[in-house]
């Protein structure tokens, strides 16, 4: 028996090609509110979590009465860029052959529910994933609970399960449930800092990806 049965992808970063947005949002923000601006590289890594702490890290010194403005201009500036954000080059013929190769695909993103359900309409996805989960419907990563509910929902094992991601955040989060973790560095981390966490593989563009998990599913 092949190892995984079920993938279980994040979305940014991994899926479409959106961490330059992300980073440009929060760095467009943090202007408009004449914040200290962080660097590519340090909004970048708080990618995947949920938004408290993503902030806390990202913007120190955003106060808690700032935060609904902030938030107002980050979606601002995300949302102009919106329809630039594109899958990366061949996630959707990687989704079909995963899929006719008898895998059941699910999410398990960052995002929020409304942002996830916009993404899956604009690249016509809904019915390539039989399961999603968002972090502001349950626990935000690297806290296990997304991969436990999914796993409950899908009714499958650890051991059958790999969680594909480009952050340290996702490898943690496999680790933490006990599943399989496989790193995509082409995305909001570098590679060094995905070796540095529990991992199966560590994989460098879409291609690859697809040829890895075609062998094991």
């Amino acid at each position: 028996m092949k190892p995984y049965s079920v993938i279980v992808f994040d979305w940014d970063g991994t899926l479409m090609d959106s961490t330059h947005s992300i980073v440009s949002a929060i760095q467009g923000a943090c202007r408009d509110l004449e914040l200290n601006v962080p660097t590519a590289a340090e909004a970048a890594w708080v990618i995947g979590l949920s938004l408290e702490p993503a902030l806390r890290r990202a913007v120190p010194d955003l106060t808690k009465s700032l935060e609904p403005l902030f938030l107002e201009r980050y979606r601002h500036h995300y949302l102009s860029r919106d329809t630039q954000l594109k899958l990366f080059d061949g996630v959707p013929e990687m989704l079909t052959e995963l899929q006719a190769a008898g895998a059941r695909l699910a999410v398990a993103t960052g995002k929020s529910r409304v942002g996830l359900n916009r993404a899956l309409t604009a690249t016509s996805l809904h019915a390539a994933f039989e399961a999603t989960r968002t972090a502001d419907e349950t626990f935000g990563k690297p806290h296990p609970g997304m991969l436990f509910e999914l796993m409950d929902e899908m009714v499958v094992e650890p051991h059958r399960v790999v969680m594909v991601g480009d952050t340290s955040h996702d490898l943690q989060m496999a680790a933490n449930a006990g599943v399989n973790g496989l790193g995509v560095s082409y995305g909001a981390h570098p590679a060094d800092e995905l070796r540095a966490c529990p991992h199966h593989a560590i994989v460098p563009n879409v291609s690859s990806l697809k040829e890895y998990l075609l062998e094991r599913v």
